[in-house]
């Protein structure tokens, strides 16, 4: 984290997610595991192997939903690639706190996409709607209870906030957060505020207890977000965001997940030829032979599928801690970790992929596409 900055557009690697905690003031999610129940929740395995590590103010969201008041998750997605295991992190969320009396909204950041990445209108939309609405939908996501809009769509108080937000923080304090900004990064930037606070609104169903489930690098700008909402007092009133924070699953390569460089991770689109590929030349925590693997053991914690397990193929606790275990141990060979893997992996596919094509249909009468 360099000079103790996190940038939520570039390729962050952490490694010491205990430090993030100290630097930035997040809570350790593990202090909120009791409460859960108390909101009638079950802790998801993504919340019981630490893969959702932090919070700002979740427990007041539980709290919240304790007492019988309505409760609302918001996350955003980019339009600028294909859909991948890292976009599931975040949606197998949104379905956790769906199923569990949450309403969700879902921001398509088209503006960014053209403003950040360069992304042509038309074909943000066509991403935004075939490749990342349709694949949250195939993934069990309910779009009768999900509120999905573009930004550029989203209608006046919406862009109030964004140009009252202009005023209520300097160019220095933005700085300070993300370090050099283009006037692209700025706008997203205040725009993405807007995205997270303007559910609180009336004319967007006035929910006052929000929580974004967010990688830890995009903690930036839940943290302006807080500052805005403080600021906006006398103005409009509106109430700081609770947040949760999960661990960055690494890429097939080891490196961040990314949607630029395919053979990081397997989009969910890959017919499994590609996707089988992928998975048996993916970096392992294996040794050099077989033999010294047997009398050492391999090493998980940087094996990308290992990670795949962890965070998507077995939810089970049981069975990925056998799986980890044999590594440690040495009972078990990285080339039949990889075919346990893919016999996982080819069945969510072909059943994931089976559903798509109606998915689509669904996703393009939920949502009103730019007009320009």
């Amino acid at each position: 984290m360099a000079a103790e900055r996190l940038d939520p557009w570039g390729a962050v690697e952490i490694k010491d997610y205990d430090r993030l905690l100290r630097t930035f003031g997040i809570r350790p999610f593990s202090e909120v595991l009791p409460l859960l129940r108390k909101a009638g929740m079950e802790p998801s395995f993504l919340m019981r192997r630490g893969i959702i590590f932090g919070h700002r103010d979740f427990d007041k969201i539980l709290e919240a939903k304790a007492r019988g008041e309505r409760v609302a998750v918001l996350t955003g997605f980019m339009p600028s690639g294909k859909f991948h295991f890292g976009h599931k992190l975040t949606v197998d969320q949104l379905i956790y706190l769906q199923k569990n009396g949450f309403k969700v909204f879902v921001a398509i950041a088209d503006a960014e996409a053209f403003a950040v990445r360069r992304i042509g209108r038309e074909e943000a939309v066509r991403i935004a709607v075939e490749e990342y609405i349709a694949n949250m939908i195939a993934l069990g996501l309910d779009p009768k209870d999900t509120e999905f809009y573009f930004q550029t769509n989203r209608g006046t108080p919406y862009f109030r906030l964004i140009q009252l937000f202009s005023g209520k923080v300097t160019a220095a304090e933005m700085e300070a957060i993300y370090g050099e900004l283009t006037p692209a990064k700025m706008m997203a930037s205040l725009t993405q505020a807007a995205d997270i606070l303007h559910v609180q609104l009336d004319e967007y169903g006035g929910y006052r207890h929000v929580v974004v489930p967010v990688g830890a690098d995009q903690d930036p700008h839940l943290r302006l977000t807080r500052d805005l909402a403080d600021r906006m007092a006398g103005v409009v009133e509106l109430e700081r965001p609770a947040s949760t924070y999960h661990k960055l699953q690494p890429g097939l390569d080891g490196r961040k997940m990314s949607s630029s460089r395919p053979d990081s991770t397997i989009f969910l689109t890959d017919p499994p030829e590609v996707a089988r590929n992928k998975l048996f030349r993916a970096l392992t925590g294996g040794r050099a032979t077989a033999e010294e693997q047997r009398r050492l053991g391999g090493v998980p914690e940087v094996c990308s599928v290992y990670h795949m397990d962890l965070y998507h193929l077995m939810p089970d606790d049981g069975e990925v801690k056998h799986i980890y275990t044999s590594c440690r141990l040495g009972k078990i060979l990285c080339g039949e970790c990889k075919q346990i893997a893919w016999e996982k992996l080819e069945r969510f596919l072909a059943e994931h992929q089976s559903r798509l094509e109606k998915a689509k249909t669904i996703a393009w009468k939920l949502v009103e596409p730019p007009r320009f």
